[in-house]
C-alpha cells in the first residue's frame, strides 16, 4: 500500500530533509511523499516551523526547475517560486534520496486553480452566465489553458522521473472557494452556487457548439435564474434536493441538462492528454471529492484515461468513508489505483481514536493507498497518530 503526506517544499526547508523523512518513516509509518509541485496563495499556521508561524507562499507558482524548451511557445508561462530559486530544489533532492533508497515520490499539482495566472491571461479562465471572470479558475476548455497544464506535467514528469504525479484542480472549480475576502449577503443555496460556477466563456461554448450542445440556450437559462436568486429578500431553494438528486434534476430543461452531461468532455480529454504526455513510468491519478462531478469530474470516464484516483474522504464518518471507498472501486475497476485522502486537522480528527476509526476502512484489500493532509500544518503528535494507526 502507499502510504503518503501531501507536504510543502518550505516543510522541508524549514525542518530539514532527515527531519521530514525521520518523522515520515519512523513516526507516521509512511513510504511516500507528496510534495507540492504548484501551487496558490494562502495563509498558513505553520506550528512546527523554527523559522515562520504564519507563511504566505506566492500565488500560482510552481515548485520545480522548469525545462525551457518545454515552454517557449507557450501563451501561459510559469513562474518558479522564490523558496526554490532561493533555497534549491527540493524535489530533485527528495528523487535522489529515493533513487538511493528513501521515500517513494509523488508531484501533488495544481493544475488550474491559479489566480496570479488568471489576472494575467484573463482570456483563459472561466466565465460565468453574465461573463464575469473566475480568475482563480483557468477553463479547461481554453487551449492556452490546456497547453500550460500539459507543459507542467510533461516537465516535471519527465525531468523527475516521480513514482506518481497528483492532479489537483484539472476542473471547472465553485463559485465559493475561499477567495480573498468574499461576500455573500444574498445568501446562496448549493444550487445556487453551482450555477454561478458554471463557465459559459467561449472557449466552452465553442467546443459545446462542435459537439451539437447549445450552450446559449443554457446560458441564458441560468442567467435568468441566477437573477431571480438577486431579487429575492431571502434565500429560496429552487432545487431542495441539490446535490443529492444530481444531474436529474435538471432534465426538465433539456438544453441546460445536455451541456452540464458536455460539460464533463473538457476535463476527462485534458485528463486524457495529461497521461499522454506524462512520463510512463510516472503514474496520473487525479484528487477528486465525493461530488467531484460538481466539478465536472465524471470519475468512470476519468478512470478510463488515467490510472486512478484519491477519493479525499473529509468531514466523513468511517461509514460514510467505508461508502466512498465501494463505490470508487465499482465504478473505477479492479485495475485501477484507488485512494483515500485524509485531512488530520481539528476538529474533524479529534484524537487518535477517531482518526483510527475513519482510517480503518480505507485499509481494506480493494483500496491501494491513503494521503494524509498535511505535515507542516498540524503538530508533530498527529504524525504518532497516524503510526498507531497503520499496520505495522
Amino acid at each position: 500500500m502507499q502510504l503518503s503526506m501531501w507536504t510543502y517544499p518550505w516543510d522541508i526547508q524549514d525542518l530539514g530533509l532527515e527531519t521530514v523523512e525521520r518523522d515520515l518513516v519512523e513516526r507516521a509509518g509512511l513510504n511516500m511523499i507528496s510534495l507540492a509541485t504548484s501551487y496558490h496563495a494562502g495563509r498558513f499556521l505553520q506550528p512546527r516551523s523554527p523559522r515562520r508561524k504564519a507563511y504566505f507562499p506566492e500565488d500560482g507558482t510552481i515548485y520545480f526547475k522548469p525545462t525551457a524548451a518545454r515552454w517557449v511557445s507557450l501563451a501561459i508561462q510559469p513562474k518558479v517560486a522564490d523558496v526554490i530559486t532561493e533555497g534549491g530544489d527540493v524535489l530533485g533532492n527528495l528523487v535522489r534520496r529515493r533513487d538511493a533508497g528513501g521515500l517513494r515520490v509523488s508531484c501533488w499539482t495544481v493544475c488550474l486553480h491559479n489566480t496570479r495566472l488568471g489576472m494575467l491571461h484573463p482570456q483563459a479562465v472561466t466565465r460565468n452566465a453574465f461573463g464575469d471572470p473566475n480568475y482563480y479558475n483557468l477553463c479547461p476548455s481554453h487551449p492556452d489553458a490546456r497547453a500550460y497544464v500539459r507543459a507542467l506535467v510533461a516537465d516535471v514528469t519527465h525531468s523527475y522521473r516521480p513514482d506518481r504525479i497528483e492532479l489537483e484542480s484539472p476542473s471547472f472549480m465553485g463559485f465559493a472557494h475561499e477567495y480573498h475576502h468574499e461576500k455573500d449577503g444574498v445568501g446562496l443555496t448549493p444550487e445556487d452556487d453551482f450555477l454561478l460556477s458554471l463557465c459559459f466563456c467561449p472557449s466552452c461554448l465553442a467546443r459545446a457548439a462542435g459537439a451539437g450542445v447549445d450552450g446559449e440556450a443554457a446560458r441564458k437559462r441560468v442567467g435568468q435564474w441566477i437573477a431571480e436568486t438577486c431579487e429575492r429578500a431571502v434565500p429560496e431553494r429552487r432545487f431542495p434536493d441539490f446535490p443529492a438528486g444530481g444531474l436529474e434534476v435538471f432534465l426538465p430543461w433539456p438544453e441546460l441538462h445536455a451541456y452540464l452531461i458536455w460539460r464533463f468532455e473538457p476535463v476527462t480529454s485534458l485528463v486524457a492528454e495529461l497521461r499522454e504526455v506524462a512520463h510512463p513510468a510516472t503514474k496520473v491519478v487525479i484528487i477528486d471529492l465525493k461530488d467531484g462531478w460538481l466539478g465536472g469530474c465524471d470519475l468512470a470516464a476519468l478512470g478510463k484515461v488515467c490510472d486512478g484516483a484519491i477519493l479525499c474522504a473529509y468531514d466523513m464518518q468511517a461509514g460514510d468513508v467505508a461508502s466512498l471507498m465501494a463505490a470508487g472501486r465499482a465504478t473505477l475497476g479492479a485495475e485501477k489505483f484507488l485512494g483515500a485522502g485524509y485531512r488530520l486537522f481539528y476538529p474533524e480528527m479529534a484524537g487518535p481514536d477517531i482518526l483510527a476509526a475513519k482510517v480503518r476502512p480505507a485499509l481494506a484489500p480493494d483500496v491501494d493507498g491513503i494521503n494524509f493532509y498535511n505535515y507542516g500544518l498540524v503538530p508533530a503528535a498527529r504524525l504518532d497518530w497516524i503510526g498507531a494507526t497503520l499496520p505495522v
